[in-house]
């Protein structure tokens, strides 16, 4: 087995451009030799030439993809106050490692040539890109509790649960997943709040001072916040088909995740004292809607089923974090620190019933001749692909997470005691708290010297009315 890179023509000829001494234009350097050497490392298999224009066409939507995890989700999970580092951190690790070993698993299933070679592109890098968001996920459930070991295993079993799970929902099932409502959301969620389930830890409350969040945290983690929500509608078009379904992805994605905004300011003010605002909800409810339309985004959803989605979304996921999320770790023993079962789990699960739905009522006067030829199977039929799917994704995600989980609680991982949970100290090197710092005018000569006249004017008009 071997990795098959993407080299293409032009890419040779800048090369040979940049190596040579004259200043000519492509055209003119790209002569008979030139064009003999292509030849030459064809027939010896340097690299292939098999790049389409609408490869080229994607690569944008590949690197906001690949925002969306580094910047967004990193920046997401810097809330609390003592954990920034590793949110961010680990974060930047298990998406490292994870997108190297999706390219290999996936490119089992999906890549592998007839020669016995994995084709690397950009369609496999968006694709390993949406396999770690899934481990990304997860690691929300478990943000503060868990060491980085612990968190490079649940990857390496993450992303090959997720590369079978994928292939049984593409490619056996054929339902439609544009935005990965199912592949990704549902099953990274239900996989990382299984996990959480088999690590419950009773002493929890010994590291509750260290649980919330300080001012500039929550300030990092809207920068997150803002990343995702911008770049979304380029995260659930980036594999669908170009021309009409990808313009359909991006307008259904851009209508809800307004739609959530909205719905979640007006409960969440509803809900608290005084009508004010709770930054949790702000930095994750007002995302649900993108993931909840993911699955539809590439149908005949119409704007207002895009808005609909939204407004129902933004209202169970604010709803999440003020009632389910307590209700979960008191009697189901889920300890769930970033609330994915809110932003995730919930509207994942919808966002599947919203697709099979709206696939079972696709019809020819809706979609055309040829627009209905996106759908494998009849309405009926694909809409109950649709469902089965789902079903597929949460099976993986909660039987997957409890075998992991239940790996994870042997006690060779070197996790942290529960009184160090939430606390950067335990695997960071943190810098000393800043001393207080005298005001800056006591180290200003001006402003020094412009203090002692004024004390000695002060002095002296004591002097002058003075009795004595």
């Amino acid at each position: 087995m071997t990795l098959q890179f993407v080299y293409t023509q032009q890419d040779f000829i800048t090369e040979v451009c940049r190596s040579s001494d004259k200043m000519a234009p492509p055209p003119t350097v790209f002569d008979s030799a030139v064009r003999a050497g292509w030849t030459d490392r064809m027939e010896k298999g340097l690299f292939r030439y098999h790049l389409s224009a609408l490869e080229t066409r994607v690569l944008p939507g590949f690197q906001d993809v690949h925002v969306m995890i580094f910047v967004g989700f990193g920046f997401l999970m810097t809330f609390l106050k003592r954990y920034s580092f590793g949110g961010v951190g680990f974060n930047f690790l298990i998406a490292a490692f994870g997108l190297q070993w999706a390219l290999l698993m996936q490119g089992w299933f999906h890549h592998l040539g007839d020669d016995g070679k994995i084709s690397i592109n950009v369609y496999s890098m968006i694709n390993a890109d949406f396999c770690v968001a899934g481990c990304l996920i997860a690691y929300g459930a478990l943000l503060g509790k868990v060491s980085p070991v612990q968190l490079m295993v649940l990857t390496l079993f993450g992303v090959t649960l997720f590369a079978v799970e994928e292939y049984i929902i593409l490619n056996l099932i054929y339902a439609k997943d544009a935005g990965g409502s199912m592949v990704i959301h549902t099953f990274g969620a239900y996989y990382g709040l299984a996990i959480s389930w088999m690590l419950y830890r009773p002493n929890l409350d010994q590291s509750s001072r260290l649980q919330g969040s300080v001012y500039h945290s929550d300030v990092f983690a809207m920068i997150g916040t803002l990343f995702l929500w911008m770049f979304w509608p380029s995260f659930n078009s980036a594999i669908t088909e170009h021309g009409d379904g990808q313009h359909r992805a991006a307008i259904n994605t851009y209508l809800s995740l307004a739609s959530t905004v909205l719905t979640a300011v007006a409960v969440s003010s509803v809900f608290q004292k005084h009508g004010k605002l709770d930054m949790v909800h702000i930095q994750n409810s007002t995302l649900a809607g993108g993931v909840a339309v993911g699955t539809a985004a590439e149908f005949m959803l119409m704007p207002y089923g895009s808005l609909i989605v939204g407004f129902c979304c933004g209202i169970l996921s604010t709803l999440g974090y003020i009632y389910i999320t307590p209700f979960l770790e008191k009697y189901l023993k889920i300890q769930d620190t970033c609330g994915i079962h809110n932003l995730h789990a919930m509207p994942g699960v919808i966002g599947g019933i919203v697709g099979a739905i709206t696939a079972a009522a696709a019809s020819e006067s809706v979609y055309g001749t040829e627009g209905i030829k996106l759908f494998k199977f009849p309405p009926a039929q694909q809409g109950g692909h649709q469902a089965g799917a789902l079903c597929v994704a949460l099976c993986f995600g909660i039987g997957g997470g409890i075998l992991v989980g239940a790996i994870l609680r042997l006690p060779i991982w070197g996790d942290p005691a529960d009184d160090n949970c939430f606390d950067d100290e335990s695997y960071w090197e943190v810098p000393e708290e800043e001393e207080n710092i005298p005001p800056v005018m006591q180290y200003n000569n001006h402003m020094r010297n412009k203090d002692v006249c004024v004390s000695a004017l002060f002095m002296g008009q004591q002097y002058m009315i003075s009795p004595t």
